[in-house]
This record gives structure tokens, C-alpha cells and sequence, in this order.
């Protein structure tokens, strides 16, 4: 349980071990239940079904989620790379208390993802690009 309070569904975690283990998704996205007591499933994208921008497009305006998404990009010298990345989406026009629920949830999260290193917070689109992922990316396996 987060200093929130929210929990996190099983189901949520079961996905998470199927684009894990299975890699059989490109993409799980989560948001809170109406209550914001429970972090549930939304929606599951396949494997392969779209790019990182077309995911990105996808989120939503003005309201806050959480997405696990299997990006692959290049290295300099080992060639192609997959990385599962941990993303928390709060839009500026998100509802402040949403924010901060979800904010303050996010550990939750990470905590029944065994495995998950790479985590992102964006507040617009554009922080969310390819380029920008990547390098990031990058930057830890130099560490």
C-alpha cells in the first residue's frame, strides 16, 4: 500500500508479468479506480501494435495515468536494446488532487514491479519522445 493508501489491483501485477516475462504486450496502461483507492488495468496494447509516439498520442489530455511500455532503441555499440520503462503521466490540466494522488501512489507501483529500474514523469507530450527516452536510457547503462 502507498502513503496514500492505494492499492494495487492482482490483476495489474499479472499483467505486468506477461509484458515481463511473456513480452506479450507492447504496453500496459493503469489508472486509479473512481474511488482512487485501487490502481486498476485500463487497457493492454499487443506487442508490436504501435510506436512509442503513436502510444504517447494516446494518453490522455487532462487526466493522470501510469503506463509500462516495452521500448526497444539502439546503443552505440551493443545494437538494440529493450528496456521495460515505468511512465507517470500528469497532464498540467489533470485535476491537482489527481495529481498528487498519483504522485504519491507511483512507489506503489514500483514496488510490486520486480524488475522495473527506469521510471518517467511527464507533465506535456513533448517529454516524452523517443529521443528524449532513449538518451536517458543511455545515460544510466554509461553509470
Amino acid at each position: 500500500m502507498a502513503a496514500s493508501g492505494v492499492t494495487v489491483q492482482d490483476k495489474v501485477v499479472t499483467e505486468y508479468n506477461n509484458i515481463k516475462l511473456g513480452r506479450q504486450y507492447q504496453c500496459i496502461v493503469m489508472k486509479l479506480t473512481k474511488d482512487d483507492k485501487e490502481i486498476e488495468l485500463e487497457k493492454t496494447i499487443p506487442a508490436n501494435a504501435c510506436t512509442f509516439e503513436e502510444f504517447v498520442s494516446q494518453l490522455p489530455k487532462d487526466d493522470c495515468r501510469y503506463a509500462v511500455y516495452d521500448f526497444h532503441f539502439d546503443t552505440p555499440n551493443a545494437g538494440q536494446r529493450q528496456q521495460l520503462i515505468l511512465i507517470l503521466w500528469c497532464p498540467e490540466t489533470a485535476n491537482i488532487r489527481r495529481k498528487m494522488i498519483y504522485a504519491s501512489s507511483k512507489d506503489a507501483l514500483k514496488k510490486k514491479f520486480v524488475g522495473i529500474t527506469n521510471d518517467f514523469q511527464a507533465t506535456e507530450y513533448s517529454e516524452l519522445t523517443v529521443k528524449d527516452v532513449t538518451e536517458k536510457l543511455l545515460q544510466k547503462m554509461v553509470k
